[in-house]
């Protein structure tokens, strides 16, 4: 059998258990939150008194967080390149004989999920006053139109461990934001986006289970695909970020550098959440492997180590780059 027809099969396997990951890892829209819980009522008779709250408090906080919460929050808009790209993963089928197939179902209930992110963040940052909405929104729109390939193909196996790690760099971004927020007094801000954080540690937690099932049926395979996303490293959806009437991926450096100065988003983070999915898919524990799996796992075990020494060897600079992004304070 060819390794499509296998991971079809796996797929369709872990299908049949497909409504018991629906009411373990997702929320009804009735009972989730919705960003108007977070934001300001403009029905209310307080409601400009709240807003002008908002850009007093905005004031507090550098450019180096509104940067790295500008990129936050345009990662999660450009969600319709993340669903194109699920809904055509092996397996996830919306044009079968009966109908979309529990698969699909699943990718657009997890998008509806997540749609709320950038919704909710985008709202805050445009009535804080710091930010520069329209060029924002450009951003926005080149992030989507350049759309991005993550190395993962068709395939579930590679997918799932994207799906894995990117949720759970999301929850460590958002979680330190709302830190950085909570200290500065900003408690709405800090509230949201730690709620975020617990949508993206619930969501990682389904992808870590999907994984950690395909390891239980087919380890060599999971294993080599697991080693591939981990060799060739983590494409970051902001990989392409860019500005007004600038090239493809010319922004992604910077930012980088301004979220790892800011805290919210560091070389430690990326070598911690290897480890984190080394322990959930107990590799150490793994049998059954074939010899290049098993050589697979070796190089896994002890690539958080490997990495840890390249992140203590990185200088953040600490130049302040121009972003168009920003508004100057007044």
């Amino acid at each position: 059998m060819s390794a499509f027809n296998i991971r079809l099969e796996v797929m369709q396997t872990l299908e049949k258990n497909i409504e018991s990951f629906f009411s373990d890892f997702l929320i009804a829209p009735e009972k989730i939150w919705q960003p108007t819980d977070f934001l300001p009522n403009p029905q209310g008779n307080s409601f400009m008194d709240e807003v002008t709250e908002i850009r007093e408090i905005s004031k507090d906080l550098d450019n180096d967080f509104w940067i790295s919460l500008v990129g936050d929050m345009v990662t999660e808009e450009a969600l319709p390149t993340y669903e194109s790209w699920l809904i055509d993963v092996v397996g996830i089928d919306q044009h079968g004989e009966q109908g979309d197939n529990g698969w699909a179902r699943w990718v657009r209930q997890w998008t509806a999920e997540e749609n709320r992110h950038g919704d909710v963040l985008n709202k805050y940052i445009y009535l804080s006053g710091r930010v520069n909405m329209r060029e924002v929104e450009i951003t926005t729109q080149h992030l989507i139109t350049d759309g991005f390939d993550i190395g993962t193909s068709r395939d579930p196996y590679k997918n799932f461990v994207y799906t894995s790690f990117q949720e759970l760099a999301t929850y460590v971004s958002h979680n330190n934001v709302a830190k950085i927020a909570k200290k500065a007094g900003m408690k709405s801000l800090s509230k949201m986006c730690k709620i975020i954080a617990g949508d993206e540690m619930r969501h990682h937690k389904a992808y870590t289970e999907f994984v950690r099932q395909i390891f239980a049926v087919d380890p060599s395979e999971m294993m080599l695909a697991y080693f591939h996303m981990m060799k060739h490293k983590i494409t970051m959806p902001a990989m392409h970020l860019r500005e007004s009437f600038e090239a493809k991926g010319t922004l992604f450096d910077r930012f980088s550098e301004v979220a790892q100065r800011a805290g919210v988003y560091t070389s430690f983070d990326y070598v911690d959440i290897i480890k984190k999915l080394n322990d959930a898919w107990q590799i150490d524990k793994m049998t059954n492997l074939n010899p290049e799996a098993e050589k697979a796992r070796n190089y896994l075990m002890k690539l958080p180590d490997r990495m840890y020494r390249i992140a203590e060897r990185i200088v953040v600079p600490d130049t302040q780059h121009h972003f168009k992004w920003m508004n100057p304070l007044t």
